[in-house]
This record gives C-alpha cells, sequence and structure tokens, in this order.
C-alpha cells in the first residue's frame, strides 16, 4: 500500500540536501560555538553564516536573528516578554481569535497577571477586519499579535497593512509566521513587523528549532535564564549542525523556487475539488481559494461526515490527512478556528479535514486522495441506504 501524505502543516518530512547537512556538520563540526578555540571557532562561523541566510530570506540584519527551539518558544518569548518589559507604558495587548496556541496560551498566562487581551473576530473566510483592529487600539495598546497565514484553514492575514497602522503606534507589532515562512514573501522591514516567529520543521527542516526575528531596538530579556548565548537574548549552547540544516533548507526556497510550489499547490486544489463534483461529492471549502489563502492548505467539510470516521478510514487506505492542528490533535474538543469562523453550532467543526502539500506532494497522491474519498463516501452512503 503506497502512504500518502497530505499533513505538511502539522510537519515536514527533512529534505535529503539537509540531513546531508546535519550528519556532515554533526561530524565536523561539534564545537560549542562560544568557545574560543579552534573547533568553537569552526562552529560560531557556520552560526553566524546561517545566521546571516536567515536575514537574507526576510530582509533583515543580522544582528535581528535569535535562534530558538522552535515556533511555540519563539511566540512566548516575544510575547510574554514584551508584555514584561513594557508593562509601564500600558497593560494592553490585541490578537485574533483565531491564532495558534502558542500566542493564544501566552496571552491567557498574562490575562491571568492582570493584562487586558482583545480577540479580535475573524469572518467565515477567516479574515479579520482592519476596522475592529483600529477600534480596539487605544493609549494602553502595548502589543498586537497576529498570524500571517492561518494552520488551519491557510487565511493569510494583512501583515502589511497591519504593520502600516501600528508604524506610529507605541505598539510593537508580531506575527507568528510558522505557516508562511519559506512559502510567502516577507519583507519585516517593508511590512514594520518588529518581531516574527518561524519553525524549521514547517520546512523539511529539523524539529526543534526556530527563530525569533527581533528589531534590533527592542529591549526584552532573555526567556531562557541562563548563559550569555544570543548576544544575551536567547540562553542555551546553539544546536550548530541543525542550524546550518535549516540554513540549506532556507537557501533551497528562493523566489522561483516559492513561485513553483505555488502553482503546484493551487493545481492540487482545483484537482482535487474537480474530481469531486465530477463524482458529485458533496464538498465545501472552509475559508476561500482566492488570493488572500496561502496554496499550500486546504480545509474541506463533508456535509454528514464525520471528521473522525473520514479521518480514520483514509488512514487505513495510508493517506494520512489531519482533522485539526496538529498541536490540538489529541484534544476532543471542536478546532477553535472552525468555531471562530461559523459558530459553535456548526456542523462544519465536528464534519472537516485539513490537507496540506509539500515539497515531495504529487499529482498521482492527490489522485490517490480523491479516489479514496469517493470511495469512502459512497460506501458510507451504502451502509445508511
Amino acid at each position: 500500500m503506497e502512504e500518502v501524505y497530505l499533513d505538511n502543516a502539522a510537519t515536514t518530512p527533512i529534505s535529503s540536501a539537509v540531513l546531508a547537512e546535519l550528519t556532515d556538520r554533526y561530524q565536523h563540526v561539534f564545537g560549542n560555538a562560544s568557545t574560543l578555540y579552534g573547533l568553537g571557532r569552526a562552529a560560531n562561523q557556520v552560526l553566524e553564516q546561517a545566521r546571516h541566510t536567515m536575514a537574507t530570506s526576510i530582509h533583515a540584519d543580522d544582528e535581528e536573528i535569535v535562534f530558538t527551539s522552535g515556533g511555540t518558544e519563539s511566540d512566548n518569548t516575544a510575547i510574554i516578554k514584551t508584555a514584561e518589559a513594557r508593562q509601564a507604558l500600558g497593560n494592553h495587548l490585541i490578537t485574533t481569535a483565531v491564532e495558534h496556541e502558542a500566542v493564544l496560551k501566552s496571552m491567557a498566562y498574562l490575562e491571568e497577571r492582570g493584562f487586558r487581551v482583545t480577540y479580535l473576530p475573524v469572518d467565515e473566510t477567516g479574515q479579520l477586519s482592519l476596522a475592529d483592529l483600529e477600534n480596539a487600539l487605544d493609549d494602553e495598546t502595548i502589543l498586537v499579535s497576529i498570524m500571517s497565514v492561518n494552520n488551519e484553514v491557510g487565511t493569510r492575514m494583512p501583515i502589511h497593512e497591519i504593520g502600516e497602522r501600528l508604524k506610529n503606534h507605541q505598539a510593537w507589532f508580531h506575527t507568528d509566521a510558522v505557516q508562511a515562512y519559506g512559502l510567502e514573501d516577507i519583507d519585516v522591514k517593508r511590512d514594520h513587523i518588529d518581531m516574527l516567529s518561524t519553525s524549521a520543521h514547517k520546512i523539511n527542516g529539523p524539529k526543534l528549532l526556530g527563530f525569533l526575528y527581533r528589531q534590533k531596538d527592542l529591549q526584552f530579556s532573555s526567556y531562557l535564564l541562563g548563559g550569555d548565548q544570543e548576544d544575551k537574548r536567547r540562553a542555551g549552547t546553539e544546536n550548530v549542525p541543525a542550524i546550518a540544516g535549516f540554513a540549506t533548507a532556507v537557501a533551497a526556497l528562493d523566489a522561483s523556487e516559492r513561485t513553483q510550489r505555488a502553482e503546484r499547490f493551487q493545481a492540487f486544489k482545483l484537482q482535487i475539488l474537480q474530481q469531486f463534483k465530477k463524482h458529485q461529492i458533496e464538498v465545501k471549502v472552509n475559508g476561500t481559494l482566492d488570493q488572500h489563502t496561502s496554496p499550500h492548505i486546504l480545509s474541506l467539510w463533508f456535509p454528514g461526515i464525520s471528521t473522525y470516521v473520514l479521518q480514520n478510514n483514509l488512514d487505513l487506505e495510508g493517506i494520512a490527512v489531519s482533522g485539526g492542528s496538529a498541536c490540538t490533535a489529541g484534544n476532543l474538543a471542536p478546532s477553535h478556528v472552525l468555531t471562530a469562523l461559523f459558530g459553535k453550532q456548526s456542523p462544519r467543526l465536528e464534519e472537516s479535514i485539513r490537507l496540506s502539500f509539500g515539497q515531495a506532494t504529487t499529482s498521482s497522491e492527490i489522485e490517490i486522495f480523491t479516489t479514496a474519498v469517493i470511495k469512502i463516501i459512497r460506501r458510507l452512503a451504502a451502509r445508511r441506504s
């Protein structure tokens, strides 16, 4: 049975080039980058070369890249340490109702400590209203944290427009770009972004690694207590071989590759929907298919078909899809994203799956998926009749 992996928003397989880089660096550049002898200097050189690659990829300065353990740590650091450092200026934070749990739980933690948090609503496409943002801003607002691309329905948030509105406000602007980095055009200077979170394993890099872009004029203490690594901004010995592998993954995603992937992924979406239409399978898109949605994520509602049943039947066919965010997959509560889009009573909450495409996804795999879904739904319908 051929395995078909369609859950790349959860994680991606490490690429052969990244694996080769990791293996070589673990064998030959194992020194601590903070030491002063030869092995340490060699590790530091690899570290700084990777930092330059990351900075260039988002049009930042090298000194503005802080390596972390991934998106969760980056989100936690940006939100919690900003709030603590700036509370003399105000205690108000703004985010959206559809953020990743790493953002939402950071906000909840701060609410317990006396901060006010505004959770902006979204419409049925997952899009926020800029008017709502402007109405929420006040003299006490010290941070706005809004994701670049939603991890469940793929909605692209208006990051540039948000940055423009905040450039003359005291609030710092943070974006969780975990689902955007490597797939979208990101320019932190153009978009007036103060902080940005990424994760290596979403772009065929190693797990437990990412970086936080932190605009060089921002001042707050390290989230972790320990050594003075990362210019005293993040304690802990850097995993230089993994960081080198991360840089290899980033270098592979130049503008041309991003464009090619976007075109392929958009074609996959059309292929899926055309096949279902051809075979009269009732299905609706959660979100939208227009330019405001990332091409690599497709959330589908199959009316009357339980998420659990469809997902498990697909698993028996060797096909991996998601019922929502992988970070909450073990939670039986309905998706907070779909709840924000459609309300607590919507059947979509219990009848939707998420597909997400990656470097290795092929048209033949999409064909296998659609064929399996058609077979499963017809079988379930026959049992009910």
